[in-house]
């Protein structure tokens, strides 16, 4: 038997759309010999659908659209679409109203509907808000063959991979115990970095365990701030990977299942990619293309400044876009080096953009003129400065409206993370291409990005970064060194080390008192961020729920329980109350 898998990349809730490109896709199936076809968790409506589950119109139109879809299908192909089924038992039981669930269609008809098992709740899920779990094990036999049907979380409960449970049951042993002959899962898994080889170890794992053939179907594209990566695969009963998909890109992956060895044969299988720069940079230009496109833009403006934050975006942009697309903005202020002018300049011809020069120093001599009454006999500070970056961002927003260009925000995650950024100012946009790539991080994407010639001009890797809003400012006369920053915010907020373990690493215990501090006030300018691409487990996101008004003084209470010397404050001069403002 030929199985086919549908890498499909869908735009949530263009139902006619979706049901178009699963049509397609059982044609090239049909064509290629296959008898059974496999799409991605929810791929008629794509996901997550989030809230608009709770529309009852959504709902039923999804029904009416999978209907069609079936009698559309080629007859002698069985497809299994992910769709949402209706809970009618709900008013009696109590539960969710919606079950997140599998449909097989074959013969122009809905022959039997799967209900996803696991339901997550934990970062960027939240399933319980809209489905019920199913109770029973789903498996259908099509040409004498029994097939085991899971949903995405369905496999990610095997106790001895993880040395525990997370769910009462395991589906991947229910259907072991059942005799199936393999197992397939359709699922809608996001993006972090390093992601693929954690899911084929651990389904090679319960490969092995269970001594079942496993297919993994998985969707790609991108869709608000997450990003799908696909590389669908097939592991055979021994655990190794037999085929794998392409990544970051649609794509019909042919499996051949051998009834009498009941296994996969070898197919094609996609290499990985020999960087985690080349694996970022393929996602990042994915999560561009697919947010400006699916949200009906076709061109998108940034701010150049030279810096190797907005270069790398306006990179990002160019290779999702293509050149013609892409606007850069130069807008120099009487504190701008003339490397800023030169280097962003150079970079806009390397890429071949359009650019377009806008200085400000008469905009900022309008505002201290405005303000000379109020702010007299005052000292210059962060309120003048962040003037600069807010002329900056409404002279971008004007380009934006004028001309229907989506403004893309340049801040990466470090900045992003210490708000080390100006509300209304840099911090404008649709879209913050980087929000979740640490500097350091940055600089590696750019020397891979000129490893066969420049692209991001070398002094741009050289100088020090600066966002100079005044004479001779640079990055390091307010955060410390960017190797030692990202150290601690790693730890603290993607391997949650307690502020003693950060210090314990040889991280010296002021500097960890007041990134904590900066971590914790930058809160409010985060929840005003635009969307951010998420290729980490741990993003500024969907997935980050921080108060706001909290007085959590973990520092303080952290050192104190570890019987490590609270800090003193004496050696802060005040400026750590302006992260509220900058």
């Amino acid at each position: 038997m030929k199985i086919a898998i549908a890498q499909l990349n869908p735009t949530i809730g263009d139902l006619p759309k979706n049901a178009q490109k699963i049509l397609e896709a059982a044609q090239q199936a049909v064509a290629q010999g296959a008898r059974l076809l496999l799409t991605p968790e929810l791929s008629l409506c794509g996901y997550p659908p989030r809230d608009l589950l709770l529309n009852p119109s959504f709902i039923e139109a999804m029904g009416i659209t999978l209907q069609q879809l079936a009698r559309d299908l080629p007859p002698d192909l069985a497809v299994l679409v992910g769709t949402v089924e209706e809970n009618f038992q709900a008013k009696t039981t109590g539960g969710k109203t919606l079950f997140n669930s599998i449909a097989w269609l074959e013969a122009g008809k809905v022959k039997q509907i799967f209900h996803k098992r696991l339901l997550p709740t934990y970062d960027v899920f939240d399933e319980h808000r809209y489905f019920e779990p199913g109770l029973q094990a789903n498996y259908f036999t099509l040409d004498d063959i029994n097939i085991g049907v899971t949903v995405c979380e369905d496999l990610w409960n095997d106790e001895e991979f993880w040395g525990k449970r997370s769910y009462t049951v395991n589906p991947i042993a229910d259907l072991a115990i059942l005799g199936v002959d393999l197992i397939v899962n359709l699922s809608a898994s996001p993006y972090t970095l390093s992601k693929q080889r954690f899911r084929e170890a651990m389904l090679s794992h319960s490969a092995v365990r269970f001594r079942q053939p496993i297919i993994y179907a998985n969707q790609v594209g991108g869709n608000d701030d997450l990003i799908f990566d696909g590389r669908s695969f097939a592991l055979n009963r021994q655990g190794e990977v037999i085929c794998r998909a392409h990544g970051f890109v649609t794509d019909l992956l042919i499996i051949e299942f051998d009834e009498e060895a009941r296994d996969f044969n070898l197919g094609f299988i996609a290499p990985n990619y020999e960087c985690e720069e080349e694996e970022i940079w393929q996602a990042l230009v994915l999560g561009v293309r697919d947010y400006v496109c699916k949200c009906g833009f076709s061109q998108v403006v940034l701010g150049l400044s030279g810096g190797i934050d907005s270069s790398v975006v306006a990179a990002i942009a160019t290779a999702a876009l293509g050149k013609e697309n892409v606007l850069g903005v130069l807008m120099p202020s009487p504190h701008s080096s003339e490397h800023s002018i030169t280097d962003a300049l150079a970079l806009a011809a390397n890429l071949g953009i359009k650019t377009h020069t806008l200085p400000i120093g008469d905009l900022m001599q309008a505002y201290d003129k405005t303000f000379a009454d109020l702010f007299a006999e005052t000292e210059f500070g962060l309120a003048e400065e962040n003037i600069q970056s807010r002329i900056r961002g409404n002279l971008l927003m004007a380009i934006s409206n004028k001309f229907g260009h989506l403004l893309l925000s340049t801040g990466n995650k470090s900045e992003m993370a210490v708000g080390y950024c100006t509300l209304y100012g840099d911090m404008n946009g649709g879209l913050a291409v980087i929000a979740d790539v640490p500097k350091t991080r940055v600089y590696a994407l750019c020397r891979w990005l000129n490893r066969n010639g420049e692209i991001i001009p070398h002094n741009v890797l050289t100088k020090a970064p600066s966002a100079e809003l005044k004479p001779g400012q640079v990055d390091q006369d307010s955060l410390p060194p960017y190797d030692i920053l990202d150290d601690i915010l790693q730890r603290l907020i993607q391997d949650h080390q307690s502020p003693a373990q950060i210090v314990s690493a040889g991280h010296d215990v002021t500097v960890v008192d007041k990134v904590m501090k900066m971590v914790a006030r930058a809160e409010f300018k985060r929840r005003q961020a635009p969307p951010g691409l998420k290729i980490t487990d741990r993003a500024f996101g969907t997935g980050w729920r921080m108060p706001i008004a909290s007085n959590w003084l973990a520092v303080k209470n952290t050192y104190q329980t570890r019987s490590i010397p609270t800090p003193s404050l004496a050696h802060w001069d005040g400026r750590d109350a302006h992260y509220r403002t900058k």
